[in-house]
C-alpha cells in the first residue's frame, strides 16, 4: 500500500520530524509512505472572511497539485468521522482489499481546507473533538497508520 500525506506548511521543529521519521521507519515494513509539504500562505492576525477563503483556496490548489486522479483522498477535518484505531485499521484494510492501495491524507493549514479540496476528498476523517496544531496532526496520523497495520496483521503494538 502507498500512503501519502499532503500537508500545508513545513515542519521546522526537530522533535516533530524525529517522531514522524521514527514511525515512517516502522511503517516501511507495511507500506510506502510519502510526505509532501506545500508552502503555507502568510496570514496576518486579522483577516476578513473573504481573505480567509482566498488563503484556503491558494493552499488548496497547492495541495491538489500533489493528488493524483487515482488516489483515494481522506481529508482530516474537525467535522469528519471520528473512528477508533480498530475501525481505522478496518477501513484501510477494506481500501487495500478493493484495490484502493494509493491513499492520500490531506491536512490543511491553520485556517483549514478549501471547499475545492473537501470536494475532492473521498472521505472526511476527524482525529477527535479536540483541536491539534497541524504539525502534531502529522505525527498522530503517521502513528495511527502504523498502529492500523499492526492491527491488520494481528501483531501486538507495544513490545
Amino acid at each position: 500500500m502507498q500512503i501519502k500525506i499532503a500537508a500545508v506548511g513545513k515542519l521546522k521543529e526537530r522533535y516533530w520530524t524525529q517522531g514522524i521519521d521514527e514511525y515512517r521507519k516502522r511503517l516501511s515494513s507495511y507500506a510506502r509512505m510519502f510526505l509532501n509539504e506545500v508552502p503555507d500562505e502568510k496570514t496576518p492576525d486579522r483577516l476578513s472572511v473573504a481573505q480567509q477563503q482566498q488563503v484556503k483556496e491558494i493552499e488548496g490548489e497547492r495541495l491538489l497539485n500533489y493528488i493524483k486522479p487515482n488516489e483515494y483522498v481522506i481529508a482530516l477535518v474537525l467535522d469528519g468521522q471520528a473512528v477508533t484505531s480498530e475501525q481505522f485499521a478496518q477501513q484501510l484494510e477494506t481500501l487495500q482489499t478493493y484495490g484502493r492501495s494509493q491513499v492520500c491524507f490531506v491536512i490543511g493549514g491553520s485556517l483549514g481546507l478549501s471547499d475545492t479540496v473537501l470536494a475532492r476528498a473521498d472521505r472526511k476523517l476527524s482525529l477527535g473533538n479536540m483541536t491539534f496544531p497541524h504539525q502534531m496532526v502529522r505525527l498522530i496520523l503517521v502513528e495511527q497508520v502504523y498502529r492500523a497495520f499492526r492491527i491488520i496483521r494481528g501483531q501486538p503494538y507495544h513490545k
